[in-house]
């Protein structure tokens, strides 16, 4: 007869599972289990099938067994920065739940080439959809088709007008455009007493960005100061911005302010105030993202601000909201959810420059990101 003793652990973790009495008897006096190595294999063989539990069918946790099912994210700037991290969180909402995902739609913003792309997820059998509603007119008729199909649909990172969303989509996950407009407007009241300042917006009447000028201007209107606001179109590439924007600087020797509603213009901006020193000639600057650019901006001082809306969130939770109703047969339905807003200044930005992650998409590889010292609050 063996004198080795259980594993204390085993022990533990055996007395907290509902098995068979024999079961429990052969795994604590019949082995010897004396590692924890040995431990682990024992209790996986005991919530084996054949012993009554239906852990060795299940899914992922304690979810039951699914199909590998696959969501389709509709973008109308496929190559964006802004969009890295939303695919990691994509990816990784999939790899926690044994899914898929696929991304498509449009390089450049052209609406027809998303309409193409939700009519061929819905072709496919898509068994959800994610789409960002970026006119308020062309996704009504392909997300009422989906549904019609049974295939469950989620807005993201734009949802139409402040008034219509412009589908029936079950849901829109991602900040409020509106409102997030309204604050860059009260904040650029507050770094301009009057005079000249731009706004920049790289596809015009687009509704993932449109809200936010309009919400800007409203702000600077019922602010009341001497402020003459400026909206031009700087274009959907990245290099356009660019040149865009700096032409516009040379032109406008006076300006008092230069501000963008979208990553690439944004980045832009900060390019443009630095080349130019205009931060020495008293210019307030600012926008919203976090791509690399921008963040190193905002530490040299170039740019004032700018806004956070959690693009890693935008990716991670529809794949959730899609699986959840999906799983539960549409009894948990897709909660609207907005991914808020943050001011990213120089008291502040240094934790993003230090640390690279999947979050903001300055890094690749999974990591804990530990942090330590008191959470700010109001």
């Amino acid at each position: 007869m063996s004198t080795k003793k259980v594993d204390p652990r085993v022990e533990e973790a055996v007395d907290t599972l509902d098995l068979p009495s024999a079961t429990r008897r052969r795994l604590l006096t019949g082995g010897g289990l004396v590692s924890a190595s040995l431990a682990a294999s024992a209790l996986i063989a005991a919530c084996g099938p054949d012993n009554g539990s239906q852990a060795g069918a299940a899914g992922v946790g304690d979810f039951p067994a699914t199909p590998k099912w696959k969501f389709v994210f509709v973008n109308h700037v496929t190559t964006n920065p802004f969009f890295v991290p939303t695919q990691y969180g994509a990816a990784d909402a999939c790899a926690l739940l044994g899914c898929d995902y696929q991304w498509t739609g449009s390089k450049t913003s052209v609406v027809g080439e998303m309409v193409n792309a939700t009519n061929a997820a819905i072709s496919a059998k898509a068994d959800g959809i994610a789409v960002s509603v970026v006119d308020v007119n062309a996704f009504a008729g392909p997300v009422d088709k989906a549904l019609d199909a049974s295939i469950p649909v989620v807005s993201y990172n734009a949802d139409g007008s402040a008034e219509d969303p412009g589908t029936n989509r079950l849901a829109y996950i991602g900040q409020d455009l509106f409102t997030s407009g309204v604050q860059l407007g009260e904040r650029i009241a507050e770094l301009v007493s009057e005079g000249d300042v731009v706004g920049f917006i790289a596809t015009p009447g687009q509704l993932n960005i449109q809200p936010r000028i309009d919400g800007a201007k409203q702000a600077i209107d019922q602010a009341g100061k001497g402020i003459t606001f400026d909206q031009v179109a700087s274009g959907a590439e990245l290099p356009q911005e660019l040149s865009t924007i700096d032409a516009y600087a040379q032109g406008h020797p006076d300006l008092k302010g230069m501000f963008a509603v979208d990553a690439g213009s944004t980045e832009a901006v900060g390019k443009v105030m630095a080349k130019y020193k205009l931060k020495d000639k008293g210019v307030a600057a600012g926008g919203f993202d976090l791509v690399p650019g921008t963040l190193n901006a905002i530490e040299a001082g170039d740019l004032d601000f700018t806004i956070d809306q959690q693009p890693y969130l935008q990716g991670f939770l529809p794949v959730l909201s899609l699986y959840l109703y999906k799983l539960s047969g549409g009894l948990v339905a897709p909660p609207e959810t907005n991914t808020g807003l943050l001011f990213v200044t120089k008291d502040n930005v240094k934790p993003y420059l230090t640390t690279k992650t999947r979050f903001e998409g300055s890094d690749t590889k999974q990591q804990l990101i530990k942090r330590s010292g008191p959470i700010a609050h109001g």
